[in-house]
């Protein structure tokens, strides 16, 4: 791998947004402009005074550069104008392409194939697809967006589809619930991973741990959450209720930690909300899906989590 590609596969995973459609037509635009103008780019230049943006940065900019690789669909409507954090993400990437170049390592012929390669994965890539079936269980149609994720899951070795679908439909559903700002809602490769977080969602005193797979790690901290005066919930799926349970049993808090089965606790909602009208229940869970889908854009990088709703 040049060097080119490696700063700019770490310069993505610093700042994951990079992938995300405003971040993609960020890189485009800066890209052409340091191609236009030469290195090194003086980022205060890319800034427009009177609104704080990137300047050159919009839709028109945007397509012109992906017709010219042979792009023809649209990436972004605004073109990354309006999407927070863009400026941030500018000043960064100016940043590794002034210091490549200090170096004499800057190939920008190379950077541009390589953000139009992300931008065709972009377009590439086939998330689940939610066809809700009238003849089938509510349940059945909830699980059947988790099988899904869980076939991308074989398919990719590393990456947690499954896991990261079930946090942020449980996500979902209680934005949905106790509206949305009331609880954080973080990237599925950090909830729950640091020692200072006390679990996955907090609402008050209670904290919800969500996993396709519970450990013996769990069972520890939900006893560190009871001596911290909390109450924790754990939100499985399947077989993952019994195994909660046995490994809450080993340290005698099988009566102290609540276990939910998360199909049934998305069902329950998704009925409750219809007014337990079947006819209803369509349209309930499409919104619950689309809230999935908002806190999959803003909080992964990876489009493939995205549901496609028919």
């Amino acid at each position: 791998m040049s060097a080119t590609s490696k700063s700019l596969d770490a310069l993505c995973k610093r700042y994951p947004k990079f992938l995300h459609k405003g971040g993609l037509c960020v890189a485009l635009v800066v890209t052409q402009k340091a191609k236009e103008r030469g290195l090194p780019l003086d980022a205060a230049s890319l800034r427009t005074e009177e609104h704080g943006q990137v300047a050159g940065l919009g839709k028109a900019a945007v397509q012109n550069i992906l017709e010219a690789h042979g792009i023809n669909k649209v990436l972004a409507e605004e073109g990354g104008r309006t999407s927070r954090g863009s400026l941030g993400l500018m000043q960064a990437y100016v940043a590794v392409l002034n210091e490549l170049s200090a170096k004499g390592r800057a190939e920008l012929d190379e950077a541009m194939s390589w953000w139009i390669g992300k931008v065709r994965a972009h377009f590439a890539s086939k998330g689940p697809r939610f066809h809700f079936d009238p003849s089938r269980s509510l349940r059945e149609n909830i699980e059947d967006l988790l099988r899904q994720a869980a076939d991308l899951q074989a398919d990719a070795a590393g990456t947690t589809y499954k896991g990261a679908m079930l946090q942020h439909l449980v996500g979902a559903k209680l934005d949905i619930v106790l509206g949305e700002g009331a609880i954080e809602h973080r990237g599925f490769s950090v909830a729950d991973q640091a020692g200072s977080r006390s679990g996955d969602f907090a609402v008050g005193d209670l904290v919800i741990h969500v996993t396709t797979h519970p450990t013996e790690a769990l069972a520890r901290k939900c006893a560190d959450n009871i001596s911290a005066g909390l109450k924790p919930l754990i939100i499985t799926v399947g077989e993952g209720v019994a195994g909660a349970l046995f490994l809450l049993s080993s340290l005698e808090l099988a009566e102290r930690v609540d276990v939910l089965d998360a199909t049934q606790f998305l069902t329950s909602n998704v009925y409750e909300r219809s007014a337990f009208q079947p006819t209803a229940c369509k349209a309930t869970l499409s919104d619950l899906i689309n809230r999935y889908n908002q806190l999959v854009t803003r909080c992964e990088n990876d489009p493939a989590l995205l549901v496609q709703v028919k």
